[in-house]
C-alpha cells in the first residue's frame, strides 16, 4: 500500500468514524475498488488507524478526560470497556475472517441502516442529558452494546449510541459517552494489533523477499502518516456530527446505509 492510499483510506476512517455508518466497512470497500491487497499490514492498518480518529476525542474534550476531581468518569470509562476486551480476544479470529467478506458487510450495512430507521421511535423519553448521570451499570451495558460492532458492518458509534439512548442518555449524551468509550477500546485494540499480533509477523515485499511488518521503514511510516490525517481529519468532523445528529436524529444514516449497501451487494455480486 503507496502513501496516496493509505491517507484516503485515513480521509475515510476520520470522515465516518463518528457516524453510524461502519467506518470499518467504509475503510474495506475503498480498500478493495483501490486494488489493494489484503494483506496482514493492511488488516492491522485498517484497525488501527481508527485511534488516530479516537484521539481527537481527547483533544476536543480535553478538560473531560483530565478532570481528575471526576475520578467516577474514568471507573465508568474502565467497567464499560470490559465487554469489549473480553469478547473481542475471543472472537478475534472469526471478527478477522469477516473483514475480507464484503457481500456479508455490505448485508449487515443494510440491516443496521433498516434498525437505524426506527431507532429515534424506540428511545422517545430521555432522561439523562449528561455524562455524569450515567451509572457504573448503565456504562457496562453500553458497553455490551459496543459489542455488536464486533461484526465489521455494523458500526461501533451506532451500536454504542443506541446502547446509550436505552439507558435513557438524549442522543447528544449518548452520542458523547460513545466517543468517551471509543477511546479506552481503540487504545486496547491498537496495542493488540501493532504490538502483540502483528509486530513480528512477515510480509512479502518486492525487494526484500520476506520481512516483519513493522520492522519496514515504509509501513512505520505510512501507519504514523495515516493515524495523523485520521486525527485532524475526526477533529473537524466531530462536532458537526453531534450537530447533525440532534437536529435530524438517525433516519438520514438509516436510508445512506441502505443505498450503499445495496449498490455495494450489486457491485461485489456481480462485477467482483
Amino acid at each position: 500500500m503507496d502513501l496516496i492510499k493509505a491517507i484516503i483510506i485515513a480521509i475515510i476512517e476520520g470522515l465516518t468514524e463518528y457516524l453510524p455508518i461502519s467506518s470499518t466497512a467504509h475503510m474495506g470497500f475503498a480498500a478493495n475498488l483501490m486494488g489493494l491487497q489484503e494483506d496482514e499490514f493492511l488488516k492491522m492498518f485498517q484497525v488501527s488507524i481508527q485511534f488516530g480518529a479516537i484521539l481527537s476525542v481527547v483533544v476536543a474534550y480535553w478538560k473531560k478526560f483530565f478532570d481528575l476531581k471526576n475520578i467516577r468518569f474514568y471507573y465508568k470509562l474502565a467497567f464499560a470497556v470490559i465487554p469489549a476486551l473480553v469478547l473481542g480476544y475471543l472472537f478475534d479470529d472469526k471478527i478477522e475472517a469477516i473483514l475480507g467478506n464484503q457481500i456479508a458487510i455490505s448485508s449487515v450495512l443494510v440491516l443496521g441502516g433498516v434498525v437505524l430507521l426506527f431507532a429515534d421511535k424506540w428511545f422517545k423519553n430521555p432522561r439523562i442529558d449528561d455524562e455524569k448521570g450515567v451509572s457504573i451499570k448503565s456504562a457496562v451495558t453500553i458497553g455490551f452494546w459496543q459489542c455488536l460492532a464486533m461484526m465489521p458492518g455494523t458500526s461501533r458509534s451506532a451500536a454504542s449510541i443506541i446502547g446509550g439512548m436505552s439507558q435513557g442518555l438524549t442522543r447528544k449524551a449518548a452520542a458523547e459517552f460513545s466517543f468517551f468509550l471509543a477511546v479506552p477500546t481503540m487504545l486496547a485494540v491498537t496495542v493488540y494489533s501493532v504490538f502483540l499480533k502483528t509486530w513480528g509477523k512477515e510480509t512479502a515485499h518486492p525487494q526484500k523477499g520476506y520481512e516483519m511488518i513493522m520492522a519496514s521503514n515504509d509501513h512505520i511510516m505510512i501507519f504514523i502518516i495515516g493515524n495523523i490525517v485520521a486525527f485532524i481529519v475526526a477533529l473537524i468532523a466531530i462536532k458537526a456530527f453531534i450537530g447533525v445528529l440532534n437536529k435530524y436524529g438517525f433516519k438520514p444514516w438509516g436510508w445512506y446505509r441502505i443505498f450503499v449497501g445495496i449498490a455495494l451487494l450489486i457491485y461485489f455480486y456481480f462485477f467482483k
